[in-house]
């Protein structure tokens, strides 16, 4: 059923989107105000307990302030997967995925490849995080579709870039099975970043060149 959905720039949108979606006992739908606190948790946690750094200011400023940075940011969004209450109960928020209006910065990344993602119409993903007790019940790919609708949704973007540490268990797997590598940062030298860059494909919009 079509309805006016109100995506990251704040403006209404015609889109046949429902406001959200249900992935067996869980919910994926745009985040509210309520979310944030649940959604710092699960970025939060995953710095300290899967990436081992803790809070860093200079790579999590987003963290601290959700709200200002895809709530009320233009062309950002910050998509939840929540739990189904049971009646009486509260939902938790387990996984998260955010985007932002821009493509990759150099440094730390290579010239060409900010030029292959410019500014304005490249769609940034980022925060794809699941809780530890909610893996492998299909709550990352439900968040990358989601962001794929809501990306394609604005017709600014042309292309949905994300970057991942390959050193990550499971990333590299998980990410090439939904999205096109562009660029492995490795390139079979083990001291080089173990970054790996790649593209989602919008639907009508032009793909990896």
């Amino acid at each position: 059923m079509n309805e006016v959905m109100t995506v990251p720039n704040g403006r209404p949108v015609a889109a046949a989107l429902p406001a959200e979606r249900r992935v067996g006992d869980y919910v994926v739908r745009l985040a509210t105000p309520a979310d944030l606190h649940g959604a710092r948790k699960v970025m939060l946690d995953t710095f300290y307990r899967e990436f081992g750094h803790g809070y860093v200011a200079d790579w999590h400023h987003d963290v601290i302030d959700l709200a200002g940075t895809y709530l009320a940011t233009p062309g950002h969004a910050l998509l939840v997967a929540a739990t189904v209450p049971y009646p009486g109960g509260d939902e938790q928020v387990v996984a998260t995925a955010a985007v932002r209006a821009h493509g990759p910065r150099h440094p730390p990344h290579p010239q060409w490849l900010v030029e292959r993602y410019p500014d304005g119409s490249t769609a940034q993903l980022f925060r794809v995080y699941v809780h530890a007790e909610h893996r492998r019940r299909g709550l990352a790919r439900a968040l990358v579709r989601r962001a794929v609708e809501v990306v394609t949704a604005q017709p600014r973007y042309q292309r949905l870039y994300l970057h991942t540490d390959a050193r990550v268990p499971g990333a590299e797997a998980f990410w090439r099975s939904v999205a096109t590598p562009v660029w492995d940062a490795r390139d079979g030298v083990a001291d080089r970043p173990q970054t790996i860059h790649f593209e989602i494909p919008l639907p009508g919009r032009c793909g990896p060149a």
